[in-house]
């Protein structure tokens, strides 16, 4: 079985192989990244393109047969009448890239550990990932256990995890908890890392994500030092300075800790919202996504997607000694205002009847659906993961 799936998995490759070389190569031009085995075609931006239909192909699996989404992003089961954000391709302009193929992904993955560090929007990428997977894999040979901020997917038969690590702010702070994090005035600890990043030791493939925690206000607390005295030794800085200090934390601990032979490291860009409807041309009164069933058809369209927190995320990157992979999902996810899970999905509080009178309230125009755009993010880490650019160390 190993050794067919891995013929299938070269055969599908092949034209990329013959294309662009034996794959993507690191930074330093030494050889093959780990993981990869072909290469995207010459000039394949995967994040340029467009979102066409495809009733046929779209979605991968249905809601109901994934036991592994939280209740949160179940839209059908809360009531949501439509089913078209389900059917949406993301098709890359002027090129094309092997399908998703889950029985290859898991023999790549023999025998080595996957991690996902960030918040809910990672976690909700992760869940995705899980539901692609988890019908090649037999009923008895797979479990998912949650231990605090640890959720842990075996493929046993594979020797192979897939896990899943919240850190939303990925330095320590005080919305560390997994369950009770709902705090507005944030406190974070700059350095070091340890609290979380022992969790990341041996992880062969990292996938981080921080941006949404970043952007409820112009400033974060840093408490420095050891001490847990929250009423001393703090200091407010600028968020998108926070963040680069953050970011310069994990870039740090990748360069001591993660080894480019054999492991890889990734990040996921923002994901945006869409709180506002006059951003795309909307003049409705309060509108959002609430009701919103299609993509924006606007290819210049930028929401309120900070960009200065990407230009911090690109510049601290570009500093890695070794080579960290960016999933950039921020302009494809900018047109899917019909993708967020709106009032359709288990609320955190009985909405009121204000609220119900009016579902725009209560939307919830920042986590997705699934199956939804979450499952092209996993499309764009799979062929970056697989098929990277010869010349992406980025």
């Amino acid at each position: 079985m190993k050794v067919l799936a891995v013929l299938a998995l070269v055969a599908a490759a092949a034209p990329f192989l013959r294309a662009a070389g034996q794959g993507g190569e690191g930074d330093d031009g030494a050889g093959p990244l780990p993981f990869a085995v072909g290469a995207a075609p010459a000039g394949c931006d995967i994040g340029q393109g467009e979102w066409v239909r495809d009733e046929a192909a779209r979605p991968w699996y249905q809601e109901w047969e994934c036991p592994y989404i939280q209740p949160q992003l179940t839209c059908q089961a809360h009531g949501r009448p439509d089913k078209g954000y389900q059917n949406w391709r993301w098709q890359p302009r002027g090129c094309s890239l092997p399908s998703f193929n889950a029985t290859m992904m898991l023999e790549m993955l023999r025998g080595k550990r996957m991690l996902f560090v960030g918040d809910s929007l990672n976690r909700g990428q992760y869940v995705s990932l899980l539901c692609l997977l988890h019908r090649a894999i037999p009923d008895g040979a797979k479990s998912f256990e949650t231990v605090d901020s640890l959720s842990i997917f075996r493929a046993k038969n594979y020797d192979a995890t897939i896990e899943f690590y919240w850190a939303p702010m990925l330095a320590e702070s005080n919305s560390d908890d997994a369950v009770v994090h709902r705090v507005d005035d944030r406190v974070i600890r700059g350095a070091p890392m340890d609290k979380h990043s022992r969790f990341w030791q041996g992880a062969h493939i990292l996938v981080f994500n921080s941006y949404l925690w970043w952007t409820a206000g112009d400033k974060i607390k840093i408490l420095r030092g050891a001490d847990n005295d929250l009423s001393k030794d703090i200091v407010e800085m600028k968020a998108a300075e926070a963040y680069r200090l953050v970011l310069y934390q994990v870039v740090r601990w990748l360069e001591l800790n993660a080894d480019p032979k054999n492991s890889r490291a990734f990040f996921v860009t923002a994901s945006p919202t869409h709180t506002d409807s006059s951003a795309w041309g909307d003049e409705t009164e309060g509108g959002n996504c609430y009701d919103q069933t299609t993509p924006i058809g606007d290819a210049s369209y930028w929401g309120s997607t900070s960009r200065e927190m990407l230009r911090v995320t690109e510049e601290v990157l570009a500093t890695s000694r070794v080579p960290v992979g960016v999933v950039n999902i921020t302009q494809l996810s900018e047109y899917r205002r019909d993708g967020h899970t709106q009032t359709y999905k288990k609320q955190w509080a009985e909405p009121t009847p204000e609220q119900r009178a009016d579902p725009r309230s209560y939307a919830d125009c920042t986590h997705w659906c699934l199956p939804g755009v979450a499952d092209t993010w996993n499309e764009l880490l799979y062929w970056k993961l697989f098929f990277p650019s010869n010349d992406q160390a980025l």
